[in-house]
């Protein structure tokens, strides 16, 4: 189980380390924004569901894809679902790396290309690393490339 306080700490350090991110409530959660574009909201039994989790903005696919894997740690959150979204629990012994990859990639759905040329110029790529423009979304665990259990 993961303490809700050190979650949502790791989580903000994660999205503020982002070019040009800000963190404000909405709709009494925390949530971050590149720039003007909501990314990634913070959730804690929404609405009685039982879940310390994120929901964040998915590349078109992503979504239909990590829900099928992986029932029991993603999820169409409500209200933002319908537009693709994702959420993904964090309170069953989460991957930071993993989230930090997802959140990164929610930055990148969601923020204007000045942003992203700021990110790419201070990514450090080591040698057969993706090109960071590329999608990872999360990079272990790619639509069509996990497989789950491994």
């Amino acid at each position: 189980m993961v303490a809700k306080r050190a979650a949502l700490e790791r989580v903000r350090a994660i999205c503020m380390a982002l070019p040009g991110v800000n963190e404000r409530l909405s709709h009494g959660a925390p949530t971050w924004f590149a720039g003007k574009k909501t990314m990634v909201m913070f959730t804690d039994d929404h609405h009685g569901d039982g879940r310390l989790a994120l929901w964040v903005a998915a590349p078109p696919g992503v979504q239909r894809d990590m829900v099928e894997q992986e029932p029991e740690r993603f999820f169409v959150p409500p209200y933002v679902g319908t537009r693709g979204w994702l959420g993904l629990r964090i309170d069953r012994s989460p991957d930071w790396d993993e989230v930090a990859d997802i959140v990164e990639e929610a930055y990148r759905v969601v923020a204007i290309k000045r942003l992203l040329t700021q990110l790419d110029a201070a990514s450090v790529s080591g040698p057969g690393s993706p090109p960071p423009a590329q999608g990872r979304f999360p990079r272990s665990r790619r639509a069509g490339t996990h497989r789950p259990g491994r």
